[in-house]
């Protein structure tokens, strides 16, 4: 091959690879992320700190959010014997959790007792209708943030709580992202029904949010 072939041959593979580049470029995939507040007060600390998170997630483009409060949803104790007797609310969000479109969950629950709330709980267990639907829920990524009264009053100990029911889905469990990179979000309320001065906690929820939605994201892409 002379120098004036090589020349040609080079500028045609790069032609065809920025062609490639704006094709894939313009397949841009859109992942939707979802906030489940646990919380069985609407519109509280925890709510706030999802609200944070899907923030952050929906700034990293692609990505679209929803806030979904269970407070008020009735979902009742998990009786295998008979599923659906208890489900109340729970009912109505097996299509929107099981849409192919959602790439990622953030899971939120206050601390009660140094745990997950028994709300929290019941959710998670009539999650298994996900499980018997061939993992419905497998392959999206699962978050989790807790709002305590205290920086230690049981927010990692509900975040492993709550992971553990992700990972019986075949989720992809993720902590909360550089720069601060440990389980999950963690927020204290200050006694007034208020995160805002938790600035360390808020860095949590942000990274959290961001994380979940960016590794949905680099998901999405390697799916056709």
């Amino acid at each position: 091959m002379n120098r004036r072939e090589f020349l040609t041959t080079t500028v045609a593979a790069g032609t065809t690879g920025s062609v490639a580049s704006t094709a894939v470029a313009g397949e841009r995939k859109t992942v939707k992320i979802l906030g489940i507040s646990c919380s069985p007060r609407k519109g509280k600390t925890t709510a706030a700190a999802l609200a944070i998170c899907l923030e952050a997630a929906q700034a990293v483009p692609g990505v679209t959010t929803e806030l979904i409060e269970l407070a008020g949803r009735k979902i009742g104790v998990y009786d295998p014997a008979d599923p659906k007797a208890s489900q109340g609310g729970f009912a109505d969000l097996i299509p929107v959790l099981s849409d192919p479109n959602v790439g990622g969950i953030i899971v939120g629950t206050p601390i009660y007792m140094g745990n997950l709330t028994s709300l929290c709980k019941a959710f998670l267990d009539h999650c298994i209708v996900f499980r018997r639907e061939k993992f419905a829920l497998a392959g999206k990524v699962g978050g989790v943030v807790a709002v305590g009264a205290g920086r230690n009053g049981g927010q990692e100990t509900a975040l492993h709580s709550v992971q553990a029911s992700l990972l019986c889905q075949g989720m992809i469990v993720v902590g909360d992202g550089q720069p601060t990179s440990h389980f999950g979000a963690t927020l204290v309320n200050d006694g007034k029904d208020s995160i805002a001065s938790d600035e360390p906690g808020l860095a949590t929820a942000r990274n959290l949010g961001r994380h979940v939605a960016q590794v949905a994201l680099q998901l999405a892409a390697t799916r056709k």
